[in-house]
């Protein structure tokens, strides 16, 4: 049979348009049944928190449970690995982190690459870490710290909960770009460290503002920076470490990434109803009780943001020679 040119042309003009078609369709459609958030971290912790704020405002915008499912262990790279090897249908997400721009470089054998084997969907929360001393110490200042920590060699000892955890890393980064030779000490967890802190057993500590901000308020603790390239509206007062060591920024972050593979206009639709949320002014000021600001962007602004993190923590763990227990 033999077509006009005419009629040619618009049946091939047809048969393009059929995958834009069925990808908005795919998109318009989704979720048609309940969503997973995989969480690298027990329940009940900022991590799961923010985990399920999000969950929550999705689950109410778009019709279907987002159902948070704790994996922890292996800092945070047992859900990674879960989601990575989950179907790329959207149905699977993993709440990520900057643990795991930490794992790429502080796990040596892990079954993934976080880069490469999960698709940034977006950005969710950004929060700073402080810099903590006891009310005794003598420095009240960042300046004064790092003069007494270059009188005093070898005795300034640091606080860490846990090796290659964001704020053991904080340190470490201070401790390189002020040129000190602080000695870190782990711990299994925050609290233990802070009561050391408080206790002087222990001369400084770099802990998440959340779990330490009610001994500041309180003068249990003196806070003498907060390690976020601008201030924290929790602590006003508290200057960034910037201000002192121009350059150091060390941030903690959240957001949202998906298999490799998951259909692109899923991850949109994604992106654009988490954007939605993140200009939500209640949900916003959720965040901010958690100490955190809300991280907005694209797939590829939060894609740049774990490339990049990931290359500097790998710098910062190979010149301090830290290694995973």
């Amino acid at each position: 049979m033999i077509f006009p040119r005419r009629s040619f042309l618009h049946l091939a003009a047809g048969a393009a348009a059929l995958p834009a078609v069925s990808r908005i369709a795919r998109a318009d459609a989704y979720p048609s049944r309940p969503v997973r958030i995989l969480v690298g971290y027990p329940a009940g912790g900022p991590t799961d928190i923010t985990a399920r704020l999000i969950g929550q405002w999705l689950s109410e915008r778009l019709g279907e449970p987002f159902v948070i499912e704790n994996r922890p262990g292996a800092s945070g790279s047992i859900a990674a690995e879960s989601a990575v090897r989950a179907p790329a249908d959207g149905y699977t997400l993993i709440l990520a982190g900057v643990w795991d721009a930490i794992n790429a470089t502080l796990y040596q054998k892990l079954n993934f690459t976080f880069i490469h084997d999960i698709a940034p969907v977006a950005g969710l929360i950004r929060y700073s870490n402080v810099m903590l001393v006891a009310p005794s110490f003598p420095a009240r200042t960042v300046p004064e710290f790092i003069a007494y920590a270059k009188a005093n060699p070898g005795k300034v000892n640091m606080a860490a909960p846990g090796i290659g955890t964001s704020q053991h890393l904080s340190g470490e980064l201070f401790n390189q770009m002020a040129g000190l030779g602080m000695t870190a000490v782990q711990y299994r967890g925050s609290a233990a460290g802070l009561t050391d802190l408080m206790g002087g057993q222990v001369q400084v500590m770099f802990d998440a503002m959340v779990s330490s901000i009610a001994q500041i308020r309180a003068g249990k603790l003196r806070a003498l920076a907060v390690t976020a390239a601008t201030r924290s509206d929790a602590l006003a007062d508290v200057q960034s470490l910037a201000d002192f060591v121009p350059g150091y920024e060390a941030s903690g972050w959240n957001g949202i990434g998906a298999p490799k593979g998951t259909p692109v206009e899923i991850i949109d639709r994604l992106n654009r109803e988490i954007n939605a949320a993140l200009a939500d002014p209640a949900l916003k000021a959720r965040f901010a009780d958690l100490g955190g600001t809300v991280l907005p962007g694209s797939p590829a602004d939060f894609g740049r943001q774990i490339a990049d993190e990931t290359a500097k923590w790998g710098r910062v763990i190979r010149a301090a020679n830290i290694k995973a227990e």
